[in-house]
């Protein structure tokens, strides 16, 4: 029987598994099904690459990005485990091919396009199946955020060779869970879900008011990697620019660069230990890097879903990160005029509900990890103490008046113009403008003081984002579904305080860490070597082992096998190095 622990201490260099990790693997490696739903972070790799060494023949790993297999198969191999990728860039494939069918592989990743082709069957038909792991399972789903349609053919050849399967992900509420269930056939009993909390991510949701500002201050605040999502190619080049404006190295990536410049800036973000990536949503995704200390957005994300996946990326080391969502009122008004000119008709109301479920975030007094715990059905404690409404509770204010106000001053005006228009006829100005519309005559002209317009704003910005009210290309304000039971008096409407000065984040990085010189010349020599290796620092060892190497101050070789993240390959191959630095630096 195979000791799984013991390959966990050797090949990986973890005393213990993880979470659901032992359930996982123990799961897999008695042939059965399985879907492993477990937070970014958590380990989810190691679920199928264990069970890829200790059975017979090659693992297939069905992953959706090119940069994400790469990064697995250098991981992978850094460890002792045998691992190659086929793909469009893959100039070894005749090599890979052979050593498939030789058994000279534990894992074999491949992009579901390429799983589903004939070829690709018939080569299989020439090798040693031990398992199919499917990764970024969500993808399967129409009703997961990153649907792929090649995901749902991947069913034939799962019957036809009859390995065991796993699927992996982190995002996946019930109806998704269902649907990859039943797509790829297994059986409810082979659901395994981790807790969705990530305690280590401080969640930050505030209005976008000065934007590079606000970037800036972040920046400032965290030395660490940092990715910011932007909603346009544009903005992520602005962003960069600003960003590089104080000193911070900075790149931007989105579709629309040269391939050559977009890799090379993914590759110049994977190896650097404080670059800021510029980025649209689609980066990342491919990326195991486990030091990003930050992300932020520029923009509300498509759903929970997203948000919750993209923050994930951040501390996937376990160490503090921060996530921080800066948006407007025209970001909800934009994501509804695509639900409803470029999404499917079939698929509308369920995008209308994830759109409105990410409002409710957004303008939410209370705390921000339990919303997102309960999305994914979970049952929470009130408060975390790790995010903005917990650490700093904000005032809230009973709105439910001047939203009526609002949405009547929408109507009296013909629903033709934005909140700077209605604050001006809701406030009595008497301008030019006002005038030649005749909106000087309505019933709702100068109905606010001056303590109401400055809610104006933030009450227009609640609105929209629980739809009551709708923006058009234009500007314009018309009521949504939401307008009318707070008109009619059938449900009230709570915000939280403006606060009179928007603060960037209270926690540095050298309040995370103290000063340590053992981990500064740890690192010294980690980044050195993986230069002259050509590899990311944290495929040599993340910031934890090192950490962990500063504090136990280990004297021989034997000592460093009990450190968490030195397996029997990086021991043999860094052993004596690190006990050279550690003796030079003490």
């Amino acid at each position: 029987m195979t000791d799984t622990h013991q390959l966990l201490h050797d090949i990986f260099g973890f005393s213990s598994f993880r979470g659901v990790q032992e359930d996982v693997v123990e799961r897999t490696l008695a042939g059965e099904n399985t879907l492993a739903v477990m937070p970014t972070g958590a380990g989810k790799s190691l679920c199928y690459q264990l069970p890829a060494v200790a059975l017979e023949g090659a693992a297939i790993v069905i992953s959706p990005l090119i940069a994400l297999m790469q990064d697995q198969v250098r991981s992978a191999r850094a460890n002792g485990i045998r691992a190659a990728s086929l793909t469009s860039m893959s100039d070894d494939w005749r090599q890979v091919q052979d050593d498939l069918m030789s058994g000279k592989l534990d894992l074999l990743y491949v992009a579901p396009e390429r799983a589903t082709t004939d070829g690709f069957g018939r080569l299989l038909e020439q090798a040693r199946i031990s398992l199919f792991a499917i990764d970024e399972a969500h993808c399967v789903s129409e009703w997961g955020h990153d649907f792929r349609p090649d995901y749902r053919l991947l069913r034939p050849l799962l019957d036809h060779f009859g390995a065991p399967r796993l699927a992996l992900t982190a995002t996946a509420d019930r109806r998704t869970r269902a649907d990859i269930l039943q797509q790829l056939g297994i059986g409810e009993d082979g659901l395994i879900v981790a807790g969705f909390d990530r305690s280590n991510i401080r969640y930050h949701v505030v209005p976008r008011e000065g934007l590079p500002s606000q970037l800036k201050r972040l920046a400032k605040a965290h030395e660490g990697p940092g990715i910011v999502y932007c909603p346009s190619r544009a903005q992520t080049e602005r962003v960069a620019e600003q960003l590089r404006g104080i000193g911070r190295p900075s790149a931007a990536y989105h579709a629309g660069l040269e391939k050559e410049i977009r890799q090379g800036n993914q590759e110049a973000f994977v190896r650097s230990e404080y670059m800021v990536m510029a980025a649209t949503v689609a980066f990342g995704m491919g990326i195991d890097k486990p030091d990003v200390r930050f992300i932020a957005h520029a923009g509300v994300p498509k759903s929970i879903e997203a948000y919750y996946q993209e923050t994930g990326r951040a501390g996937r080391d376990g160490e503090p990160a921060e996530a921080w969502l800066f948006w407007g009122a025209d970001d909800f008004a934009r994501a509804r005029r695509r639900i409803e000119t470029e999404v499917e008709p079939e698929r509308r109301a369920g995008e209308r509900e994830r759109l409105n479920a990410l409002g409710a975030f957004v303008e939410a007094a209370t705390c921000r990890r339990a919303i997102l715990l309960r999305h994914f059905g979970e049952d929470p404690p009130e408060t975390c103490g790790n995010c903005d409404n917990c650490l700093n509770p904000p005032e809230t204010i009973d709105v439910t008046v001047a939203a009526q106000k609002i949405l009547s001053a929408a109507f009296r005006t013909e629903m033709r113009f934005g909140v700077a228009y209605l604050a001006q006829v809701l406030g009595g100005d008497d301008n030019e403008k006002v005038r030649m519309n005749g909106h000087h005559a309505s019933s709702v002209f100068g109905i606010m003081d001056a303590e109401e317009l400055k809610l104006v704003r933030p009450v227009a910005r609640a609105l929209i984002a629980r739809d009551a009210l709708r923006s058009d290309e234009y500007g314009g304000l018309s009521f949504g579904p939401g307008a009318k039971p707070i008109l009619k008096d059938e449900e009230t409407m709570v915000i939280a305080k403006p606060p009179k000065k928007l603060r960037g984040s209270r926690r540095k990085a050298a309040q995370d860490y103290p000063p340590d010189p053992l981990f500064d010349a740890l690192r010294e020599w980690r980044r050195g070597e993986a230069a002259s290796q050509g590899v990311p620092p944290y495929v040599i060892f993340h910031d934890s082992t090192l950490r962990a190497l500063a504090a136990s101050k280990p004297g021989k070789v034997s000592d460093l096998s009990l450190i968490e993240g030195i397996g029997d390959k990086k021991l043999e191959r860094y052993g004596a190095q690190i006990l050279e630095v550690l003796e030079d630096a003490r």
